[in-house]
């Protein structure tokens, strides 16, 4: 394969990207512009160039709009809950249970974790630390550690396999060009053990500074969090009932999906009538009946203004969180043959394989090693969660995993590797300048100490997640 001038040109862009996201800069500046000029260079037009720009951020939206879907709706959902009071409701049962710090702490890994399944960690943490944390502090679990608990099972463990909504599997396998299912199947496993990993040695080291529920530094912690509390709207009888009610409807709904899903698949031992984007398309439709419910039992006489409301929160939080992603993920499905015809406005059979070529060029100084290949990416994948956004990097290690992806190991195996490795580094776990500052904010303690609690647990986890990789994919 001869490498032309864009070939080196789409290689100099990516390189310049990796660099820009350790320097912990926004990357979207460059994937523009490297857009345009490879386009521009390709098709020897600068018409092109302009048309290249705008056809990879329209293809990326159009591969991606689901995801902005299932957002919104899980975000809207979340949104009406609040204003019944149910999404309180849904937690009092848990606040029961914590009798001592060292329950407190794996409740809080377990709730954290479901809720995040469902709804992300990003929404899921003020609930979280609203209403749970105070009641583990009291039971004297340190602020430091019920910090630690959410970000590992909800930054970390949940949003790493992102099962339920699929997002950063739907990016992963989109980029490599292989079946979701293959890819969500592979991450859950690697989270899991991450996350064992990370949170049990996060309990043996720190479990020493586990104080008893009388221990008077737990007020003083609660203080601490006293003014970042949410409020929600005043409630008449009718809405203590109907926020009773929907406490109890969410959850179950909610399980009933994940049962019905989980015994599809086991009953098949594939994902059955869930292949690819159904499952998320079944939990966004449930999710939007349900919002259709609890927003009339909310103002039945306002409902069309309510619910107008919600979904337009819901958009608004799903593009801060995902838009710089489309040109990102617009300059890495040019590097791919898949995508680059569209783009480039020519045929499908003469699309060129940008990336794909430029990897394939560098096979034969390389060793066919699937243990090179998967810490390659494990490794490209942390670089890239350098830039505070766990999913911004999974366009390049997917496309990546494609083009590394040899008889030793394949694709799906290695975007799940990627995955892992941008969204525990980026999604909010071991960088100070993610998602993890609302954790620390809301948990009133330094985000750089939480930092430092989680850094040797989540890289050890991510090692032998990978290991173990090797051995059984």
């Amino acid at each position: 394969m001869e490498l032309t001038l864009s070939h080196w040109l789409y290689g100099l862009f990516t390189l310049l990207i990796i660099i820009t996201m350790v320097f912990r800069k926004g990357v979207v500046l460059p994937t523009l512009l490297g857009t345009f000029i490879v386009a521009w260079v390709y098709n020897g037009s600068l018409i092109s160039g302009f048309m290249g720009i705008f056809n990879a951020n329209l293809v990326a939206a159009k591969e991606l709009f689901n995801i902005f879907l299932i957002i919104t709706f899980m975000v809207a959902l979340l949104h009406s809950l609040k204003d019944l009071g149910a999404d309180k409701r849904m937690i009092e049962p848990v606040q029961k249970v914590m009798v001592n710090s060292h329950v407190s702490f794996f409740v809080l890994i377990g709730v954290t974790y479901v809720i995040s399944l469902f709804f992300w960690p990003t929404p899921a943490v003020p609930l979280i630390c609203a209403l749970l944390v105070p009641a583990a502090i009291r039971s004297g679990l340190p602020a430091m550690m019920a910090a630690v608990a959410v970000a590992l099972a909800g930054q970390g463990m949940a949003l790493s396999s992102d099962y339920v909504v699929q997002v950063a599997p739907g990016l992963s396998a989109k980029s490599a060009g292989v079946d979701i299912t293959a890819v969500m199947d592979k991450a859950l496993v690697l989270s899991l053990i991450t996350g064992f990993l990370a949170i049990g040695l996060a309990y043996i080291l720190n479990k020493k500074s586990f104080r008893s529920k009388f221990d008077p530094q737990n007020e003083l912690e609660i203080r601490a969090m006293q003014g970042l509390k949410e409020g929600h709207k005043n409630q008449n009888k009718n809405m203590n009932r109907w926020s009773k009610i929907f406490a109890v409807i969410v959850p179950l709904s909610m399980l009933a999906v994940m049962i019905y899903m989980v015994s599809t698949k086991l009953g098949s031992g594939r994902m059955g009538g869930f292949e690819g984007g159904n499952g998320a398309a079944f939990i966004g439709g449930v999710a939007v009946v349900l919002l259709l419910l609890s927003t009339v039992a909310f103002g039945r006489h306002r409902a069309l203004d309510y619910i107008s409301d919600h979904i337009t929160d819901g958009f608004v939080f799903a593009f801060k969180a995902m838009g710089p992603v489309i040109p990102i993920a617009g300059f890495f499905f040019l590097g791919s043959p898949d995508f680059a015809g569209d783009i480039l406005s020519v045929s499908a059979d003469t699309a060129p394989a940008l990336l794909f070529d430029l990897v394939e060029s560098t096979q034969d100084f390389l060793p066919q090693s699937a243990f090179l290949a998967a810490f390659s990416v494990l490794l490209i994948g942390i670089i890239t969660g350098l830039d505070g956004s766990g999913f911004s990097g999974l366009p390049l290690t997917g496309a990546l995993s494609a083009s590394l992806a040899n008889s030793h190991i394949d694709p799906a195996t290695l975007a799940a590797i990627g995955q892992m490795g941008s969204i525990w580094t980026g999604g909010g776990t071991i960088i100070a300048w993610s998602s993890m500052i609302a954790i620390a904010g809301f948990c009133g303690i330094s985000v750089m100490d939480l930092v430092r609690k989680n850094f040797i647990p989540v890289i050890l986890g991510l090692i032998l997640s990978t290991t173990v990789a090797l051995f059984i994919f």
